[in-house]
């Protein structure tokens, strides 16, 4: 099957990321304004400390979930740690499991299998973490396994420190010489229909520096960005938003395949300019991602 139309529509603006042990940090998430949390038990949990963060983990979300998508990072299926975490996730119900340094297919079909074996809803979905050099070099066929309808795979995550270090690149302004590698990982996502979410910003004591990469991850494509600290959400919500004339130009593709005279035709011509269905099938994500945003308003 080749189907990628799927993959739900949501709101992946701001992804923050919290280690699954800081129980402070816990208990401030479900107040946040995040499009998405990752409850991290990888890196950011010691070795001598994982058992304690799972259990923490799952009873906090069995009575404290996010506002948005909620998603458990594991560790990696030969760390030692990775089945203890995917059977915590599958108690605490999360939207998606974030599996780390994803390297090939077989990754993602490893855990795809672990998950069908033990009957996991159809709803969970899985995103990975792309953030070595193997991993970049894959992203096409990784990105594949997500393009069947029982796939799971929706979302590729840029992880920049891990490729940094494999690769000797250094942490220069503007990401110099890493931006061939996160257009790589861009376009292996889109070829498959799945949602991107840009590398973390590792200063958060330097808002201008934010939000400038903020503004080149927007203009690369990425649907949002991953986080390490609240006092991102806001910038990254702002920047990784359709702005308002484009929310309109897509209602009014929308309107315009929707007449009577336009049934069934490949390309109309809207004001002046012609637009193909695929146009379409953005606007219609556009659209879907302002009607979130303003249904979440309207609750505030």
């Amino acid at each position: 099957m080749r189907a990628i139309d799927h993959h739900p529509v949501r709101l992946r603006r701001s992804v923050l990321s919290v280690p699954a042990d800081n129980q402070r940090a816990l208990a401030k998430v479900r107040e946040l304004a995040a499009d998405a949390v990752i409850f991290d038990l990888e890196d950011s949990v010691s070795p001598d400390r994982k058992a304690a963060a799972r259990d923490a983990l799952v009873r906090h979300l069995a009575g404290n979930r996010p506002q948005g998508e909620t998603v458990i990072r594991v560790n990696a299926a030969g760390s030692g740690f990775g089945e203890a975490d995917l059977a915590a996730a599958l108690a605490a119900r999360p939207d998606a499991i974030l599996l780390p340094k994803v390297e090939s297919p077989a990754d993602i079909q490893g855990a795809l299998d672990w998950l069908s074996e033990r009957d996991a809803p159809d709803e969970l979905r899985l995103w990975a973490m792309i953030e070595t050099p193997r991993g970049v070099v894959n992203g096409p066929a990784i990105a594949e396994t997500g393009r069947t309808s029982g796939g799971r795979l929706d979302c590729f995550v840029v992880g920049l420190n891990d490729l940094r270090k494999e690769t000797g690149v250094p942490a220069l302004p503007g990401r110099t010489y890493l931006v061939p590698w996160l257009m790589q990982i861009l376009l292996a996502a889109r070829g498959s229909g799945l949602d991107a979410i840009d590398a973390v910003f590792n200063d958060f004591r330097d808002p201008e520096g934010f939000e400038a990469e903020c503004r080149q991850g927007r203009d690369m494509g990425f649907d949002g960005k991953m986080l390490i600290h609240p006092a991102q959400i806001d910038a990254a919500n702002r920047h990784f938003a359709a702005d308002e004339a484009a929310v309109e130009e897509a209602r009014a593709i929308i309107e315009a395949f929707a007449l009577p005279d336009n049934a069934g035709k490949g390309v109309i011509n809207l004001h002046g300019r012609m637009v193909e269905r695929l146009h379409l099938e953005q606007a219609m994500k556009i659209a879907a991602k302002a009607d979130i945003i303003e249904k979440r308003k309207a609750k505030s």
